[in-house]
């Protein structure tokens, strides 16, 4: 009877010493060259492929509205500044009268453009400007 408790005790013991190792093993990441766990570098090349991804989308925006005309009210005549993070992109603007609406688009680059901005325009670029 008692070689069947220590045939037990054995198989428990090494049962015991195989889970430790496993356990040592999920506990601990692998760690990178810098000290840091692999898996926080992978997170940190993704997030700088995504913030490179990002940098050319249309992310400032500004809009600024006003009355074009001294006769008019209601602020209907806006500018609209969509630029990326390298302040690329363009301005558009629709001036509203009494008959009709006029709609103009600038290109801006390096946060500003080589066609004459109006100051509403110029105001619209300085407010998506981070």
């Amino acid at each position: 009877m008692w070689i069947v408790a220590v045939a037990a005790l054995v198989v428990a013991l090494v049962a015991l010493a195989v889970s430790l190792q496993v356990l040592r093993r999920t506990a601990r990441p692998e760690v990178g060259l810098d000290g840091v766990p692999e898996d926080v570098l992978g997170l940190r090349q993704e997030v700088a492929a995504l913030r490179a991804e990002g940098a050319g989308a249309l992310r400032h925006l500004a809009v600024v509205r006003y009355d074009a005309h001294g006769d008019m009210g209601g602020r209907l005549s806006w500018s609209l500044a969509l630029l990326d993070d390298a302040g690329s992109g363009a301005v558009v603007t629709s001036i509203h009268g009494r008959s009709e609406a006029r709609t103009y688009a600038k290109t801006v680059t390096a946060w500003s453009s080589e066609q004459q901005l109006s100051p509403e325009e110029g105001e619209a670029i300085t407010a998506a400007r981070p």
